[in-house]
């Protein structure tokens, strides 16, 4: 795999490399991991190709992070687009704006076509499966947050499952874009959130009998 096109901190040939902050060092490598993982797929990032893409020695990559997951961690966090929480006042509203944001990110986010690749991966390797499920937490923590603030405004039970419905949202629209990979649009959405939520108005609840 040639990485010779890298576009992220590599001095110029024949040149000495400048002495770099500290926080030159770790952009430089983190977008170096993040440019890899969203060209090659998880295979194609490796501490060698990121060193040769950042111009960063491999001895200063390792004292920064001492795996490669830490590595790719990190450089999710920082440069994958992140969902915007909204804050209507409507747990539908608030649901339909963050599903909506989500299939936006699914169909456009470099991101999500490495995706596969860190699922495939996280089958045979704990750290793997210990990044995925972190980095999958992360991305869709939103639901937990206007769920807690519906919670507090009366409008879903104490005791509503945000898991289950994080799962019945998120799921179908995993689905089209990874695997049937049919068209990602906003009626398909919108329907995906009608059903989540039962056709009821005011959206699930669950009180005590």
């Amino acid at each position: 795999m040639s990485t010779k096109s890298g576009k992220v901190g590599k001095p110029a040939k024949g040149a000495e490399p400048l002495r770099r902050s500290k926080e030159a060092v770790r952009a430089a490598s983190l977008a170096a991991a993040y440019e890899l993982l969203t060209e090659f797929g998880l295979s194609g990032v490796s501490v060698d190709e990121v060193s040769r893409r950042s111009g960063v020695a491999k001895t200063t990559i390792y004292r920064h992070w001492p795996s490669r997951t830490g590595l790719l961690f990190d450089a999710v966090m920082q440069f994958a687009p992140r969902l915007q929480t909204p804050n209507t006042g409507s747990f539908r509203s608030d649901l339909t704006v963050l599903a909506l944001g989500l299939a936006e990110r699914l169909r456009t986010g470099r991101w999500s076509s490495a995706m596969p690749s860190i699922v495939d991966a996280a089958e045979r390797d704990q750290e793997v499966a210990e990044f995925q499920s972190r980095t999958h937490a992360g991305m869709l923590s939103g639901f937990g947050a206007i769920a807690a603030r519906a919670q507090a405004r009366g409008e879903l039970g104490p005791d509503f499952d945000v898991a289950d419905l994080t799962a019945a949202i998120a799921g179908p629209l995993f689905y089209r874009r990874w695997f049937s990979r049919q068209e990602l649009d906003d009626a398909f959405v919108r329907g995906v959130v009608e059903r989540a939520l039962g056709g009821d108005s005011s959206g699930p609840r669950r009180d005590p009998a």
